[in-house]
């Protein structure tokens, strides 16, 4: 959870500004908003604490007393001070940019300067590979320790490669199972897109015995053991981590099924077709398997 640092009234008020707005027009999770408050709130601290120390009075951070050269200096002190990575350094700047894009509309800058502020480049490193021997080692330990519904919930997320967020969402009218076929709906991926994903046999031989076992009133496929609701994400995670620690495994995470699955699929299926059931808006991003 994003750490909350002292800023002034103005800057509260500038940013609460911009994330009304973006909550009523545009359709974003509240982790996202959160993490948007957060990033800005960290520019106007450094903004306020560094132009204070260099005046006589207090300076408030508001859109229009911002630079390129100012942007420029807030990105080397994430950079060489804050030592941040690379993808944190620049999730800021595109929520300052993104910032910036909106207070040009709403009138309250009349340049955006933060345009002409580059990103820093990544090294892209491909994700770490589980093999398969780790894959039976992992489900071994599920065999096991865990309930049929870890047993499921593990083997969806390998072999259909869905985030943990659209794991946890996914309800018992997302599964449609044929003979010999069937598909799991995502209804609100990554940016809210809506996809189809293909069961395969492993898949449906597992679901098809545990979705007896649920309660004509269970709504969600794998809801929590405790409240019998939602399955949220930090207990997702704390499931995968339960079996991978049992397993041996130390280090993989729930994403890691996720990187696994595109691994294995990118072996045999076109890199369009890969990307439209991993739902990556970016070819690019799928070619990390490759």
């Amino acid at each position: 959870m994003p750490i909350s640092v002292m800023v002034s009234e103005r800057a509260d008020d500038c940013i609460t500004e911009f994330i009304r707005s973006l909550s009523e027009n545009e359709d974003l999770n509240q982790k996202t908003l959160r993490e948007y408050a957060s990033d800005l709130r960290n520019l106007a601290h450094w903004f306020e604490e560094t132009w204070s120390s260099h005046s006589e009075g207090s300076i408030c951070f508001q859109p229009s007393e911002i630079t390129t050269p100012t942007i420029v200096q807030y990105r080397e002190y994430l950079q060489k001070i804050r030592c941040l990575k690379p993808a944190t350094v620049n999730r800021r700047l595109n929520t300052l940019k993104r910032y910036f894009e909106w207070a040009l509309r709403q009138d309250l800058v009349a340049i955006d300067f933060s345009k002409p502020v580059k990103l820093i480049s990544e090294e892209k490193t491909s994700p770490r590979r589980m093999t398969d021997k780790e894959e039976a080692v992992l489900m071994a330990a599920v065999e096991k320790n865990g309930s049929i519904r870890d047993r499921t919930l593990l083997l969806v997320m390998l072999h259909t490669g869905l985030r943990s967020m659209e794991v946890c969402n996914l309800t018992v009218k997302d599964v449609a199972i044929g003979k010999r076929s069937g598909t799991i709906t995502v209804r609100a991926g990554k940016r809210n897109k809506q996809r189809e994903v293909p069961l395969n046999s492993t898949a449906r031989a597992s679901l098809e015995p545990y979705l007896a076992t649920l309660p004509d009133t269970c709504e969600y496929l794998f809801p929590s053991e405790k409240t019998g609701g939602r399955l949220n994400e930090r207990a997702l995670r704390h499931i995968i981590e339960k079996y991978t620690r049992l397993a041996g495994l130390n280090g993989f995470s729930a994403h890691d099924l996720r990187h696994r699955f595109g691994y294995v699929m990118s072996e045999k299926t076109p890199l369009h077709r890969l990307a439209q059931i991993m739902g990556h808006d970016s070819l690019n991003t799928t070619m990390v398997y490759v």
